[in-house]
């Protein structure tokens, strides 16, 4: 993988870890290309293969009144012409009602499901903690995302008697080395990604998502912003432009096995 990334504190070294799958849970179509497009342009430009999964239809999103029955078509569209500008053919969504998303059993035994299918070197996905400098960052969906994928995560995806009906189908345990968490608080996050590079292609993801962005100047202006001082924050030199995460290392030559 060729995007250079800083860390502060991170578990993770891209000079020696080796990432060649990453399955990413979001919320809603637009979610991954606010908060990571960058990252997964630079990854699948390095040949990662990458793969989403969209929790709710996103039926709650958008400002027209008169295209409520097409905006699940739509936004379903949008997702999918924004991933392939980043390199992303593969998406799953488990429709789930937007708004309404919680760490169910059932929402997570359908993680479980996935993650065990795709079986990757990364899952990344939304945070579980709100986020208080911009609480946009965590609407309740996005909270239960986090909070399903974390326990999906541990214990389920490596515990063999974790919903045995997903091992009796010949999906077996997995042992996920790294969990990578977006839209979560800043004092969380210890992993920034340069992604200068990338910036176009990520902008370009997020304009596809016409239904949900009406004012294309400001939305542009306030991502560049934000990237940069994501970099800034990263410790990046100026001009620079990132996108930040809170890496969590879930199995590794250290941990202790157990449930």
């Amino acid at each position: 993988m060729n995007t250079t990334a800083t860390s502060a504190q991170s578990p993770f070294d891209p000079a020696q870890h080796r990432i060649g799958r990453v399955l990413c849970f979001t919320a809603h179509p637009d979610d991954i290309d606010f908060g990571a497009a960058g990252t997964i342009a630079g990854w699948t430009a390095a040949g990662v293969e990458v793969s989403y999964c969209i929790m709710t239809d996103g039926d709650a999103g958008g400002f027209d009144p008169d295209t409520r029955d097409e905006i699940v078509r739509q936004r379903i569209e949008e997702q999918q012409r924004a991933a392939g500008l980043v390199g992303v053919t593969d998406i799953h969504y488990l429709h789930q009602r937007d708004g309404y998303l919680e760490p169910t059993h059932e929402v997570i035994r359908d993680v479980v499901r996935l993650i065990r299918t795709v079986r990757p070197d990364v899952v990344l996905a939304m945070h579980p903690e709100r986020n208080w400098t911009r609480i946009q960052k965590s609407h309740p969906d996005h909270l239960a995302v986090g909070e399903a994928v974390t326990r999906a995560v541990y214990p389920a995806v490596e515990n063999p008697f974790a919903y045995p009906e997903l091992a009796a189908a010949g999906l077996e345990a997995y042992k996920l080395p790294w969990l990578w968490l977006i839209a979560g608080p800043e004092e969380r996050e210890n992993h920034f990604v340069d992604v200068t590079g990338q910036v176009e292609q990520k902008l370009a993801a997020i304009h596809v998502h016409v239904s949900q962005h009406p004012d294309v100047d400001a939305m542009d202006r306030t991502v560049r912003g934000l990237l940069q001082s994501t970099a800034q924050r990263g410790g990046l030199p100026a001009g620079r432009s990132a996108e930040a995460f809170h890496v969590v290392a879930v199995n590794g030559p250290e941990t202790i096995a157990g449930f």
